[in-house]
């Protein structure tokens, strides 16, 4: 098997269709109060909210450990409701050479859908494959969700 994987997935959503998008643009910094046992903190390092290049720094709980992630915007496409993120530092670059993260949100069906996707590639063959990262994002999204949806 390869060093390099994708995985993806869709979660539908009951808030309106541009809630992510402008969260994790403006306003990351604003998940914490929203999802405090998951992610503690999150702090602009270098750049403004919402502009392609910015560096911000995540500090977050996965798998019952305190991490950190700093990551580089380098997509903000508000027609397309898509976000990308590189990581360029932090626990991640401890498993993975590289590793991308790319948020999307929709509308199909007339239902509202974010899309959370992975594009890495592991330093080794025995690193695992980041599905509960993936599963993490997802619940991340889900709290998220719920909180506007009240």
């Amino acid at each position: 098997m390869g060093l390099t994987g994708k995985m993806e997935r869709q979660i539908e959503l009951k808030s309106g269709g541009d809630l992510l998008h402008e969260i994790f643009k403006s306003k990351p910094h604003h998940v914490s109060g929203i999802t405090p046992a998951k992610v503690q903190g999150c702090s602009l390092i270098q750049g403004e909210w919402g502009k392609n290049g910015s560096i911000i720094c995540w500090n977050y709980t996965h798998d019952g450990k305190e991490k950190t992630a700093k990551q580089v915007i380098e997509v903000f496409d508000g027609e397309k409701k898509t976000i990308v993120f590189r990581i360029i530092e932090g626990d991640l670059l401890q498993l993975y050479k590289t590793f991308i993260i790319l948020l999307h949100e929709e509308t199909k069906g007339g239902k509202n859908w974010a899309t959370w996707a992975f594009d890495y590639e592991k330093l080794g063959p025995d690193v695992e494959d980041p599905v509960s990262l993936l599963d993490y994002l997802t619940d991340v999204v889900k709290d998220i969700d719920a909180h506007h949806s009240k």
